[in-house]
């Protein structure tokens, strides 16, 4: 028996169409068309998800392939995606979700808080992490699971674009653990040509977010695109005005999609992030090994406070309270 659609949040009726106000570019969507994430559908006069419940991925993950390396690190997390996204970027490696309509398992609310409290039994599991596709335009279920998971004890991870309007942001952070945005270029121009969007909403998340919740960002650098100096940078400075403390990823880019750019050199992302610890206290590269920029060092005396391999942490010189156990500063960890 097929599921009921349920009704969207966020839109209001116009003459012709139904007006959403999930995120900022406000798809005015006819009868019986989707609007540009492919997941919201005007029917019959009632903007409806098309994805509540559907899940296409069901994994436990560490915590840092999120990535997430100052939220309890060293842990799981059980993680969902749907399909779906309100970005159109041409270098997606997720395209077969994130644009396709790929078979999926039906998983209310109910169910995946159940499956999480399982895996927490058996894999000490700290929540649940949307993630895989773009968790904002699954608004709906992600409220409603994320409220759930909340008042078990348990955590609630985004991994996402950032682009969402205000007030649905503010409904939904109180839920919310942690977030890692993706910071995909400075330029309004990189957003428009590669990704079909602007550059402003993913920062205005960031700067709402991390007055409320644990922030990281990722920024996939791509040469000839995104990788000058200069927008590097922008970024760089922002991220430091919201806050210095804040980890920052930096990710290798491969070919995928419709961009064939070649593979990011690792002198470029070396590059990077010596340009960003002039800034930062807490970088990270990822995609790719370059010795010792996956370690958690203390920003006052250079100390090793987690060490990693891969998607795990090896070692610790932390307090149970996340402070370097060397100098006792404060690391901006989560445990």
């Amino acid at each position: 028996m097929a599921q009921e659609l349920v009704e969207c949040r966020y839109y209001e009726p116009a003459e012709e169409y139904l007006q959403c106000q999930l995120c900022p570019w406000h798809c005015q969507i006819r009868l019986g068309k989707t609007g540009r994430c492919g997941v919201r559908q005007n029917v019959d006069g009632v903007l409806r998800s098309l994805n509540y419940g559907e899940a296409t991925s069901v994994a436990m993950d560490p915590i840092e392939k999120k990535p997430l390396y100052h939220f309890y690190p060293g842990s799981d997390i059980l993680s969902l995606g749907t399909f779906g996204c309100n970005l159109s970027c041409i270098f997606c490696q997720n395209w077969s979700i994130s644009h396709g309509r790929p078979s999926t398992q039906h998983l209310a609310p109910q169910q995946a808080l159940e499956l999480a409290e399982e895996w927490r039994t058996k894999a000490d599991n700290i929540g649940i992490a949307y993630t895989y596709n773009e968790p904002i335009i699954w608004f709906e279920y992600v409220y409603d699971t994320a409220r759930l998971v909340h008042e078990a004890g348990m955590h609630n991870v985004l991994v996402t674009n950032g682009i969402i309007e205000e007030e649905p942001l503010h409904e939904l952070l109180p839920y919310i653990g942690a977030m890692n945005v993706d910071i995909k270029a400075w330029s309004d121009d990189f957003y428009r040509k590669l990704c079909g969007g602007e550059a402003w909403p993913a920062r205005r998340t960031v700067e709402i977010a991390a007055e409320q919740c644990h922030v990281e960002i990722t920024i996939l650098i791509i040469p000839g695109h995104n990788d000058s100096d200069e927008e590097l940078g922008a970024i760089f400075e922002w991220a430091a005005s919201v806050r210095e403390d804040m980890p920052v990823h930096l990710s290798r880019y491969h070919p995928a999609l419709k961009l064939d750019a070649p593979p990011t050199p690792a002198e470029t992302l070396q590059r990077a992030y010596d340009l960003a610890q002039q800034r930062l206290d807490h970088v990270y590269v990822g995609n790719i090994f370059i010795n010792g920029t996956t370690d958690t060092c203390c920003a006052e005396c250079g100390e090793t406070a987690i060490s990693r391999s891969g998607f795990s942490s090896r070692s610790r010189n932390m307090t149970d309270d996340g402070r370097c156990g060397s100098c006792g500063a404060e690391l901006n960890v989560v445990t």
